[in-house]
């Protein structure tokens, strides 16, 4: 599960202008990351351009997948991920993402900009929901439950398997109570039998 781009696109205006983004781009060879750094600029400003207002969407595109979320402010907010990214992790990251842009840019500072806008919280995002089991809550708890109920399957098949054994223990000395009982009497009889001679 990676995340490779998360940016905010103005939408307005045609072409549509990426406002800010942040790329990792380390999955790629050295020699083409600019290549793909370039292409997922122009797929998130396609897709964005694409995505109405209030309109959430998950395009696959060979081995990943473009999440997008379009707002009546006039921008859409765009995550790449590999297919394997929980839609739904990805999804609540462009709420914040989105929201705290136009929290911190009201529309009046990049509605006629063609400037690429300072945000730093993108890049602390893009590396904090590398791993969405630690970033999201509920893929958290979800991974503890997971375990736990690995946990508890092993401990009952080990109670099941120890209650096996003492079933066998029990069998075990059952047959070595008879047994010995049998060789008592056969002591008593060797007893009388040797009195009478």
């Amino acid at each position: 599960m990676k995340l490779h781009y998360i940016g905010i696109i103005r939408i307005e205006t045609d072409p549509a202008h990426e406002l800010c983004a942040e790329k990792d781009l380390s999955a790629y060879n050295i020699f083409t990351r600019d290549t793909y750094g370039g292409l997922m600029s122009l797929f998130a400003k396609r897709v964005a351009q694409r995505t109405r207002p209030g309109q959430r969407q998950d395009i696959k595109e060979d081995s990943n997948v473009i999440h997008a979320y379009g707002r009546t402010e006039g921008v859409a907010g765009i995550i790449i991920s590999d297919a394997d990214y929980p839609a739904l992790v990805a999804h609540q990251l462009l709420s914040k993402v989105v929201d705290e842009f136009l929290s911190q840019y009201p529309r009046i500072a990049f509605i006629s900009t063609t400037e690429i806008l300072p945000f730093p919280q993108l890049k602390e995002y893009i590396v904090k929901y590398q791993d969405p089991q630690q970033a999201d809550s509920i893929m958290k708890i979800q991974k503890e439950l997971d375990e736990t109920k690995i946990v508890l399957h092993k401990t009952i098949n080990s109670v099941l398997e120890r209650g096996e054994t003492i079933d066998s223990l029990v069998e075990k000395s059952d047959g070595l109570s008879a047994q010995s009982k049998m060789f008592f009497k056969q002591v008593g009889l060797l007893v009388v039998h040797r009195v009478f001679e």
